[in-house]
Protein backbone atom coordinates (compact mmCIF):
# COMPACT_ATOMS: atom_id res chain seq x y z
CA UNK A 1 0.00 0.00 0.00
CA UNK A 2 1.15 3.77 -0.65
CA UNK A 3 2.49 5.91 1.69
CA UNK A 4 -0.52 7.94 3.00
CA UNK A 5 1.52 10.84 2.80
CA UNK A 6 2.20 10.15 -1.64
CA UNK A 7 0.03 9.99 -4.28
CA UNK A 8 -1.06 6.26 -5.22
CA UNK A 9 0.01 4.82 -8.33
CA UNK A 10 -2.49 3.83 -10.71
CA UNK A 11 -1.63 0.36 -10.89
CA UNK A 12 -1.84 -0.01 -7.09
CA UNK A 13 -5.30 1.81 -7.59
CA UNK A 14 -6.28 -0.02 -10.35
CA UNK A 15 -5.65 -3.55 -8.41
CA UNK A 16 -8.22 -2.64 -5.24
CA UNK A 17 -10.63 -0.45 -6.98
CA UNK A 18 -12.74 -0.14 -10.30
CA UNK A 19 -11.05 3.33 -12.60
CA UNK A 20 -13.39 4.07 -14.93
CA UNK A 21 -17.09 3.99 -15.17
CA UNK A 22 -19.09 2.95 -17.87
CA UNK A 23 -22.84 3.42 -18.35
CA UNK A 24 -25.10 0.49 -20.05
CA UNK A 25 -27.95 2.35 -21.68
CA UNK A 26 -30.41 1.64 -23.85
CA UNK A 27 -34.44 0.49 -24.59
CA UNK A 28 -36.26 -1.68 -21.60
CA UNK A 29 -35.89 -5.46 -21.84
CA UNK A 30 -33.14 -5.05 -24.14
CA UNK A 31 -30.83 -6.72 -22.25
CA UNK A 32 -28.68 -4.58 -20.36
CA UNK A 33 -28.84 -6.06 -16.95
CA UNK A 34 -28.18 -9.50 -18.76
CA UNK A 35 -24.89 -8.10 -19.99
CA UNK A 36 -24.12 -6.86 -16.85
CA UNK A 37 -24.35 -10.15 -14.95
CA UNK A 38 -22.46 -12.03 -18.00
CA UNK A 39 -19.39 -9.61 -17.15
CA UNK A 40 -19.45 -9.32 -13.99
CA UNK A 41 -21.49 -12.39 -12.22
CA UNK A 42 -23.66 -9.95 -10.48
CA UNK A 43 -27.30 -9.74 -10.75
CA UNK A 44 -28.19 -5.73 -10.38
CA UNK A 45 -31.86 -6.33 -10.50
CA UNK A 46 -31.96 -6.60 -6.53
CA UNK A 47 -35.41 -4.71 -5.40
CA UNK A 48 -38.34 -6.87 -4.77
CA UNK A 49 -40.18 -4.61 -7.43
CA UNK A 50 -37.53 -4.74 -9.82
CA UNK A 51 -37.61 -8.71 -9.01
CA UNK A 52 -41.39 -8.72 -9.50
CA UNK A 53 -41.27 -7.09 -13.02
CA UNK A 54 -38.16 -8.09 -14.16
CA UNK A 55 -36.25 -4.72 -14.97
CA UNK A 56 -34.13 -2.73 -13.33
CA UNK A 57 -35.82 0.17 -11.66
CA UNK A 58 -33.12 2.22 -9.63
CA UNK A 59 -29.11 2.16 -11.07
CA UNK A 60 -27.79 -0.73 -10.74
CA UNK A 61 -23.86 -1.28 -9.84
CA UNK A 62 -21.45 -3.78 -10.35
CA UNK A 63 -17.23 -4.43 -10.95
CA UNK A 64 -15.32 -6.48 -13.21
CA UNK A 65 -11.45 -7.10 -14.02
CA UNK A 66 -10.47 -7.06 -17.09
CA UNK A 67 -8.11 -9.17 -18.34
CA UNK A 68 -6.10 -10.05 -21.79
CA UNK A 69 -3.79 -12.97 -22.05
CA UNK A 70 -0.26 -12.42 -22.62
CA UNK A 71 0.63 -14.92 -24.74
CA UNK A 72 0.48 -13.24 -28.20
CA UNK A 73 -0.34 -16.83 -29.98
CA UNK A 74 -3.74 -16.29 -27.76
CA UNK A 75 -6.59 -15.50 -30.67
CA UNK A 76 -8.65 -12.47 -29.97
CA UNK A 77 -11.29 -11.97 -29.01
CA UNK A 78 -10.44 -15.35 -26.89
CA UNK A 79 -7.38 -13.49 -25.55
CA UNK A 80 -9.96 -11.13 -23.24
CA UNK A 81 -11.96 -11.74 -20.46
CA UNK A 82 -13.77 -10.34 -17.79
CA UNK A 83 -13.28 -11.70 -14.02
CA UNK A 84 -14.64 -10.78 -11.08
CA UNK A 85 -13.71 -7.84 -9.10
CA UNK A 86 -12.32 -10.18 -5.97
CA UNK A 87 -10.06 -11.65 -8.39
CA UNK A 88 -6.10 -11.38 -6.84
CA UNK A 89 -3.19 -12.72 -8.03
CA UNK A 90 -2.19 -14.67 -11.26
CA UNK A 91 -4.55 -15.67 -13.33
CA UNK A 92 -3.98 -18.59 -16.08
CA UNK A 93 -5.71 -18.69 -19.02
CA UNK A 94 -8.47 -21.11 -19.95
CA UNK A 95 -8.35 -21.50 -23.50
CA UNK A 96 -6.96 -24.81 -23.99
CA UNK A 97 -3.11 -24.99 -24.63
CA UNK A 98 -2.45 -21.80 -23.98
CA UNK A 99 -0.91 -21.56 -20.95
CA UNK A 100 -0.58 -17.50 -21.22
CA UNK A 101 -0.97 -15.14 -17.87
CA UNK A 102 -3.70 -12.64 -17.93
CA UNK A 103 -2.64 -9.01 -17.52
CA UNK A 104 -5.15 -6.88 -15.98
CA UNK A 105 -6.07 -3.85 -18.45
CA UNK A 106 -9.17 -2.42 -16.89
CA UNK A 107 -11.15 -2.22 -13.68
CA UNK A 108 -14.62 -1.35 -14.41
CA UNK A 109 -17.56 -0.25 -12.64
CA UNK A 110 -20.61 -0.84 -14.76
CA UNK A 111 -23.99 1.53 -14.03
CA UNK A 112 -26.85 -0.17 -15.07
CA UNK A 113 -29.04 2.03 -16.00
CA UNK A 114 -33.24 1.79 -16.54
CA UNK A 115 -34.70 1.36 -20.11
CA UNK A 116 -38.57 2.60 -18.88
CA UNK A 117 -39.43 5.73 -20.17
CA UNK A 118 -40.74 7.03 -16.93
CA UNK A 119 -37.02 6.02 -14.87
CA UNK A 120 -35.28 8.56 -17.31
CA UNK A 121 -34.79 10.54 -14.12
CA UNK A 122 -32.66 7.71 -12.78
CA UNK A 123 -30.79 7.05 -16.00
CA UNK A 124 -29.80 11.22 -15.96
CA UNK A 125 -28.51 10.25 -12.28
CA UNK A 126 -26.29 7.72 -13.35
CA UNK A 127 -24.93 9.82 -16.76
CA UNK A 128 -23.63 12.32 -14.35
CA UNK A 129 -20.31 9.51 -13.26
CA UNK A 130 -20.04 7.96 -16.88
CA UNK A 131 -16.71 8.10 -18.27
CA UNK A 132 -17.93 6.01 -21.34
CA UNK A 133 -21.07 3.85 -22.03
CA UNK A 134 -22.25 0.73 -24.04
CA UNK A 135 -25.02 1.02 -26.01
CA UNK A 136 -27.21 -2.36 -25.59
CA UNK A 137 -29.63 -2.80 -28.96
CA UNK A 138 -31.70 -5.95 -29.62
CA UNK A 139 -31.67 -7.63 -32.56
CA UNK A 140 -35.26 -8.90 -32.35
CA UNK A 141 -37.16 -5.41 -32.22
CA UNK A 142 -37.05 -2.65 -34.83
CA UNK A 143 -34.47 -0.05 -33.97
CA UNK A 144 -34.23 2.58 -32.57
CA UNK A 145 -36.69 2.00 -29.96
CA UNK A 146 -37.55 5.20 -27.67
CA UNK A 147 -35.57 5.28 -25.05
CA UNK A 148 -32.77 3.74 -27.41
CA UNK A 149 -32.66 7.29 -28.75
CA UNK A 150 -33.22 8.96 -25.36
CA UNK A 151 -30.50 7.33 -23.56
CA UNK A 152 -27.74 8.34 -26.35
CA UNK A 153 -29.07 11.41 -26.49
CA UNK A 154 -28.87 12.04 -22.46
CA UNK A 155 -25.01 10.92 -22.62
CA UNK A 156 -24.15 13.01 -25.63
CA UNK A 157 -25.65 16.15 -23.32
CA UNK A 158 -22.84 14.89 -20.98
CA UNK A 159 -20.19 15.04 -23.43
CA UNK A 160 -19.72 10.99 -23.49
CA UNK A 161 -17.18 10.76 -26.34
CA UNK A 162 -16.60 7.02 -26.41
CA UNK A 163 -19.58 4.57 -26.36
CA UNK A 164 -19.34 0.67 -27.60
CA UNK A 165 -22.25 -0.29 -29.60
CA UNK A 166 -23.66 -4.04 -28.79
CA UNK A 167 -26.34 -5.84 -30.61
CA UNK A 168 -28.17 -8.96 -28.49
CA UNK A 169 -30.68 -11.48 -28.91
CA UNK A 170 -29.01 -12.47 -31.88
CA UNK A 171 -30.22 -15.78 -30.88
CA UNK A 172 -33.98 -14.81 -31.30
CA UNK A 173 -33.26 -13.73 -34.90
CA UNK A 174 -32.59 -15.48 -39.00
CA UNK A 175 -29.30 -14.42 -39.96
CA UNK A 176 -31.45 -12.00 -42.42
CA UNK A 177 -33.10 -10.49 -39.31
CA UNK A 178 -29.41 -9.67 -37.60
CA UNK A 179 -28.15 -8.48 -41.21
CA UNK A 180 -31.25 -6.19 -41.34
CA UNK A 181 -31.25 -5.48 -37.44
CA UNK A 182 -27.26 -4.53 -38.45
CA UNK A 183 -27.83 -1.92 -41.16
CA UNK A 184 -30.91 -0.30 -38.86
CA UNK A 185 -28.24 0.79 -35.71
CA UNK A 186 -25.53 1.66 -38.16
CA UNK A 187 -28.22 4.32 -40.00
CA UNK A 188 -29.14 5.54 -36.40
CA UNK A 189 -25.75 5.98 -34.90
CA UNK A 190 -24.69 7.83 -38.32
CA UNK A 191 -23.59 11.36 -37.21
CA UNK A 192 -22.86 10.54 -33.50
CA UNK A 193 -20.66 10.12 -30.81
CA UNK A 194 -21.10 6.11 -31.94
CA UNK A 195 -20.91 6.17 -35.32
CA UNK A 196 -17.33 4.67 -35.28
CA UNK A 197 -17.97 2.32 -32.97
CA UNK A 198 -17.96 -1.28 -34.04
CA UNK A 199 -21.29 -2.96 -33.29
CA UNK A 200 -20.66 -6.39 -31.55
CA UNK A 201 -22.99 -9.01 -31.89
CA UNK A 202 -23.82 -10.99 -29.09
CA UNK A 203 -26.21 -13.07 -26.88
CA UNK A 204 -26.10 -12.31 -23.28
CA UNK A 205 -28.61 -14.79 -22.18
CA UNK A 206 -26.31 -17.54 -23.79
CA UNK A 207 -23.09 -15.81 -22.89
CA UNK A 208 -21.70 -15.57 -26.51
CA UNK A 209 -19.27 -13.41 -28.71
CA UNK A 210 -19.03 -11.05 -24.79
CA UNK A 211 -15.88 -11.48 -25.13
CA UNK A 212 -15.77 -9.37 -27.98
CA UNK A 213 -17.46 -6.60 -26.25
CA UNK A 214 -14.44 -6.83 -23.45
CA UNK A 215 -12.25 -6.21 -26.25
CA UNK A 216 -14.25 -3.28 -27.18
CA UNK A 217 -13.83 -2.29 -23.59
CA UNK A 218 -10.72 -2.41 -23.20
CA UNK A 219 -9.15 -1.47 -26.91
CA UNK A 220 -11.78 1.13 -27.88
CA UNK A 221 -12.43 3.39 -25.06
CA UNK A 222 -9.11 5.16 -23.36
CA UNK A 223 -8.73 5.52 -19.15
CA UNK A 224 -9.81 9.28 -18.83
CA UNK A 225 -7.12 11.65 -17.95
CA UNK A 226 -7.46 12.12 -14.10
CA UNK A 227 -6.28 14.54 -11.48
CA UNK A 228 -4.80 12.64 -8.83
CA UNK A 229 -3.57 16.26 -6.96
CA UNK A 230 -6.56 18.55 -6.67
CA UNK A 231 -8.54 18.06 -3.66
CA UNK A 232 -10.80 15.49 -3.50
CA UNK A 233 -14.42 15.90 -4.64
CA UNK A 234 -16.81 13.05 -4.81
CA UNK A 235 -20.72 13.16 -7.00
CA UNK A 236 -23.36 11.65 -4.66
CA UNK A 237 -25.61 9.23 -6.05
CA UNK A 238 -26.65 7.21 -3.41
CA UNK A 239 -26.55 6.59 0.44
CA UNK A 240 -28.22 4.72 2.92
CA UNK A 241 -28.81 3.48 6.25
CA UNK A 242 -26.37 0.16 7.02
CA UNK A 243 -27.53 -0.80 10.23
CA UNK A 244 -29.98 -3.42 11.31
CA UNK A 245 -33.35 -2.94 13.04
CA UNK A 246 -32.79 -3.25 16.91
CA UNK A 247 -28.95 -2.22 16.67
CA UNK A 248 -28.28 0.20 19.20
CA UNK A 249 -25.37 2.93 20.44
CA UNK A 250 -23.52 1.13 23.67
CA UNK A 251 -21.72 2.98 25.35
CA UNK A 252 -18.42 1.91 27.57
CA UNK A 253 -15.19 2.93 28.96
CA UNK A 254 -13.40 2.11 25.62
CA UNK A 255 -16.05 4.65 23.89
CA UNK A 256 -18.93 3.44 21.99
CA UNK A 257 -20.16 0.55 19.25
CA UNK A 258 -23.03 -0.78 17.82
CA UNK A 259 -24.51 1.79 15.73
CA UNK A 260 -22.91 3.06 12.60
CA UNK A 261 -22.55 6.13 10.69
CA UNK A 262 -24.45 6.46 7.20
CA UNK A 263 -22.77 5.80 4.02
CA UNK A 264 -22.81 8.24 0.44
CA UNK A 265 -22.24 6.62 -2.30
CA UNK A 266 -20.90 7.69 -6.27
CA UNK A 267 -17.71 8.55 -7.72
CA UNK A 268 -14.72 10.53 -7.32
CA UNK A 269 -14.20 13.12 -9.80
CA UNK A 270 -11.18 14.45 -8.46
CA UNK A 271 -7.70 14.19 -6.05
CA UNK A 272 -7.61 11.33 -3.47
CA UNK A 273 -9.85 10.88 -0.77
CA UNK A 274 -8.08 8.52 2.34
CA UNK A 275 -9.78 7.09 5.46
CA UNK A 276 -9.89 10.24 8.65
CA UNK A 277 -10.17 12.74 5.91
CA UNK A 278 -12.40 15.44 6.99
CA UNK A 279 -15.01 16.32 4.16
CA UNK A 280 -18.03 18.93 3.82
CA UNK A 281 -21.27 17.87 1.66
CA UNK A 282 -23.30 20.18 0.50
CA UNK A 283 -25.68 21.70 0.01
CA UNK A 284 -26.11 19.47 3.08
CA UNK A 285 -29.38 20.16 5.06
CA UNK A 286 -32.06 22.18 3.33
CA UNK A 287 -34.79 23.92 5.56
CA UNK A 288 -37.46 27.15 5.40
CA UNK A 289 -37.40 29.48 8.16
CA UNK A 290 -40.61 31.15 9.60
CA UNK A 291 -40.47 33.56 6.70
CA UNK A 292 -40.55 30.65 3.86
CA UNK A 293 -36.64 31.33 3.37
CA UNK A 294 -34.56 28.80 2.19
CA UNK A 295 -31.51 27.85 4.92
CA UNK A 296 -28.62 25.82 3.86
CA UNK A 297 -26.51 23.84 6.33
CA UNK A 298 -23.30 21.84 4.85
CA UNK A 299 -22.89 18.69 6.90
CA UNK A 300 -19.38 18.37 8.06
CA UNK A 301 -17.60 14.44 9.21
CA UNK A 302 -15.09 12.41 9.12
CA UNK A 303 -14.69 9.18 6.54
CA UNK A 304 -14.60 6.51 8.77
CA UNK A 305 -14.20 3.70 5.41
CA UNK A 306 -13.56 3.34 2.43
CA UNK A 307 -14.90 0.67 0.48
CA UNK A 308 -15.71 -0.66 -3.26
CA UNK A 309 -18.37 -3.21 -3.06
CA UNK A 310 -16.56 -5.88 -0.44
CA UNK A 311 -13.25 -4.44 -0.56
CA UNK A 312 -11.60 -2.24 1.99
CA UNK A 313 -9.69 0.67 0.79
CA UNK A 314 -7.54 3.05 2.44
CA UNK A 315 -7.47 5.98 -0.08
CA UNK A 316 -9.89 6.61 -3.31
CA UNK A 317 -8.57 7.85 -6.54
CA UNK A 318 -11.03 9.04 -9.67
CA UNK A 319 -13.23 6.39 -11.23
CA UNK A 320 -15.31 3.46 -9.71
CA UNK A 321 -18.22 3.53 -7.28
CA UNK A 322 -16.34 3.94 -4.11
CA UNK A 323 -18.96 3.76 -0.62
CA UNK A 324 -17.44 6.36 1.64
CA UNK A 325 -18.29 5.18 5.64
CA UNK A 326 -18.89 8.39 7.79
CA UNK A 327 -19.95 9.38 10.98
CA UNK A 328 -23.27 11.08 10.33
CA UNK A 329 -26.45 10.53 11.88
CA UNK A 330 -27.64 6.90 9.91
CA UNK A 331 -30.48 9.07 9.26
CA UNK A 332 -29.35 11.75 7.66
CA UNK A 333 -28.46 9.12 4.48
CA UNK A 334 -31.10 6.52 4.52
CA UNK A 335 -33.28 5.97 1.62
CA UNK A 336 -30.81 7.60 -0.67
CA UNK A 337 -31.34 11.49 1.35
CA UNK A 338 -28.06 12.64 -0.15
CA UNK A 339 -28.52 11.69 -3.24
CA UNK A 340 -27.34 14.86 -5.61
CA UNK A 341 -25.03 16.32 -2.95
CA UNK A 342 -21.40 17.09 -3.55
CA UNK A 343 -18.74 15.45 -1.37
CA UNK A 344 -15.37 17.27 -0.88
CA UNK A 345 -12.69 19.05 1.20
CA UNK A 346 -13.86 21.86 3.42
CA UNK A 347 -13.31 25.28 1.87
CA UNK A 348 -12.64 24.07 -1.68
CA UNK A 349 -16.61 22.91 -2.47
CA UNK A 350 -18.64 24.77 -5.58
CA UNK A 351 -21.12 27.07 -4.19
CA UNK A 352 -24.57 26.21 -3.56
CA UNK A 353 -26.97 28.41 -6.32
CA UNK A 354 -30.65 28.81 -5.96
CA UNK A 355 -31.24 30.90 -9.34
CA UNK A 356 -29.00 30.07 -12.42
CA UNK A 357 -28.09 31.48 -15.68
CA UNK A 358 -27.60 29.19 -18.17
CA UNK A 359 -26.42 29.01 -21.79
CA UNK A 360 -28.79 26.41 -23.37
CA UNK A 361 -29.44 24.38 -26.36
CA UNK A 362 -32.58 22.75 -27.42
CA UNK A 363 -33.07 19.43 -29.32
CA UNK A 364 -34.15 19.00 -32.71
CA UNK A 365 -37.37 16.44 -31.71
CA UNK A 366 -38.82 15.18 -29.11
CA UNK A 367 -37.01 11.60 -27.83
CA UNK A 368 -38.24 9.11 -26.26
CA UNK A 369 -42.07 9.29 -27.25
CA UNK A 370 -43.10 5.96 -29.16
CA UNK A 371 -44.42 7.95 -31.99
CA UNK A 372 -41.34 9.37 -32.87
CA UNK A 373 -38.48 7.03 -31.87
CA UNK A 374 -39.88 3.28 -32.25
CA UNK A 375 -41.14 1.99 -35.66
CA UNK A 376 -42.10 -1.25 -36.90
CA UNK A 377 -39.93 -3.11 -39.50
CA UNK A 378 -42.19 -2.32 -42.51
CA UNK A 379 -41.86 1.17 -41.66
CA UNK A 380 -38.02 1.80 -40.99
CA UNK A 381 -37.49 3.18 -44.55
CA UNK A 382 -40.87 5.89 -43.74
CA UNK A 383 -38.61 6.54 -40.56
CA UNK A 384 -35.37 7.31 -42.15
CA UNK A 385 -37.36 9.67 -44.66
CA UNK A 386 -38.99 11.06 -41.49
CA UNK A 387 -35.95 11.88 -39.80
CA UNK A 388 -33.57 13.01 -42.51
CA UNK A 389 -36.00 13.80 -44.86
CA UNK A 390 -38.97 15.31 -44.19
CA UNK A 391 -39.13 15.32 -40.17
CA UNK A 392 -42.82 17.71 -39.92
CA UNK A 393 -44.11 14.03 -38.41
CA UNK A 394 -42.38 14.28 -35.27
CA UNK A 395 -43.17 16.28 -32.56
CA UNK A 396 -40.49 19.10 -32.64
CA UNK A 397 -39.27 20.65 -29.32
CA UNK A 398 -40.21 24.62 -29.16
CA UNK A 399 -38.48 27.18 -27.37
CA UNK A 400 -38.81 27.40 -23.71
CA UNK A 401 -40.62 30.62 -22.67
CA UNK A 402 -41.07 32.76 -19.27
CA UNK A 403 -42.61 30.75 -16.37
CA UNK A 404 -42.44 27.38 -18.05
CA UNK A 405 -41.31 24.97 -15.20
CA UNK A 406 -38.37 21.90 -16.29
CA UNK A 407 -36.93 19.80 -14.80
CA UNK A 408 -33.01 19.60 -14.91
CA UNK A 409 -30.28 17.53 -13.64
CA UNK A 410 -27.03 19.17 -12.58
CA UNK A 411 -24.63 16.29 -11.58
CA UNK A 412 -26.64 13.62 -9.67
CA UNK A 413 -28.99 16.40 -8.87
CA UNK A 414 -32.61 16.42 -9.87
CA UNK A 415 -35.16 19.29 -9.10
CA UNK A 416 -37.50 21.31 -10.74
CA UNK A 417 -36.79 24.58 -12.25
CA UNK A 418 -38.87 27.67 -13.45
CA UNK A 419 -38.01 29.75 -15.89
CA UNK A 420 -37.67 33.90 -15.15
CA UNK A 421 -36.34 35.11 -18.15
CA UNK A 422 -35.09 33.81 -21.58
CA UNK A 423 -32.76 35.97 -24.09
CA UNK A 424 -31.35 34.39 -27.42
CA UNK A 425 -29.77 31.13 -25.68
CA UNK A 426 -29.47 32.86 -22.26
CA UNK A 427 -32.62 31.74 -19.82
CA UNK A 428 -32.57 32.47 -16.20
CA UNK A 429 -33.94 29.49 -14.03
CA UNK A 430 -35.58 30.06 -10.29
CA UNK A 431 -34.73 26.48 -8.37
CA UNK A 432 -37.57 24.48 -6.36
CA UNK A 433 -33.90 23.06 -4.17
CA UNK A 434 -30.74 24.59 -4.30
CA UNK A 435 -27.90 22.76 -6.01
CA UNK A 436 -24.01 22.75 -5.48
CA UNK A 437 -22.48 23.05 -8.72
CA UNK A 438 -19.60 24.59 -10.91
CA UNK A 439 -19.80 27.46 -13.30
CA UNK A 440 -19.40 25.89 -16.40
CA UNK A 441 -20.63 22.74 -15.65
CA UNK A 442 -23.19 20.82 -18.17
CA UNK A 443 -26.84 20.21 -17.22
CA UNK A 444 -29.35 18.27 -18.82
CA UNK A 445 -33.13 19.92 -19.33
CA UNK A 446 -36.72 18.36 -19.74
CA UNK A 447 -39.88 19.53 -20.12
CA UNK A 448 -43.12 17.39 -19.53
CA UNK A 449 -45.04 15.62 -22.09
CA UNK A 450 -47.98 13.57 -21.59
CA UNK A 451 -47.69 13.17 -17.71
CA UNK A 452 -44.04 12.36 -17.61
CA UNK A 453 -40.87 14.29 -18.15
CA UNK A 454 -38.76 14.42 -21.64
CA UNK A 455 -35.38 15.24 -22.46
CA UNK A 456 -34.98 18.37 -24.41
CA UNK A 457 -31.94 19.65 -24.53
CA UNK A 458 -28.73 20.75 -22.36
CA UNK A 459 -27.12 23.71 -21.08
CA UNK A 460 -23.81 25.29 -19.59
CA UNK A 461 -24.29 27.16 -16.49
CA UNK A 462 -23.22 30.84 -16.78
CA UNK A 463 -23.90 32.13 -13.36
CA UNK A 464 -25.81 31.84 -10.65
CA UNK A 465 -27.03 33.63 -7.59
CA UNK A 466 -25.51 31.67 -4.84
CA UNK A 467 -26.77 31.15 -1.27
CA UNK A 468 -25.50 32.58 2.14
CA UNK A 469 -24.54 29.22 3.69
CA UNK A 470 -25.48 28.29 7.78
Amino acid sequence: MANTNSQPTFAEAMENQATINIGIIGHVAHGKSALVRCLTGINTIRFKQERERNITMKIGYANAKLYKCNNALCPRPKCFKAYSSHTTGTVICDRPTCGGQMQLVRHVSFVDCPGHDVLMQNMLNGAAVMDAAILLVAANEACPQPQTAEHLAAVETMNLQHIVVVQNKCDLVSKDQAAMSFNQIKQFTNGTSAQESTVVPISAEMEVNVDAVVEQLCQQIPMPVRDYASDPRMVVIRSFDINRPGDTLKLSGKGASGLKGGVAGGSITRGVLRVNDVVEIRPGLVTRDSNNHIRVRPLRTRVESLGSESTQLKFAVPGGLIGVGTLLDPFLCRQDKLVGNVLGKPDSMPKVFIELTIHFTMLRRLLGIAGNDSVKETQYEQYMQDNFGDSSRLTKVSKFKKHDVLQINVGACTGLATVVGVKDDLAKLKLERPVCADIGESIALSRKFNGSFRLIGWAKIVKGKALMLD
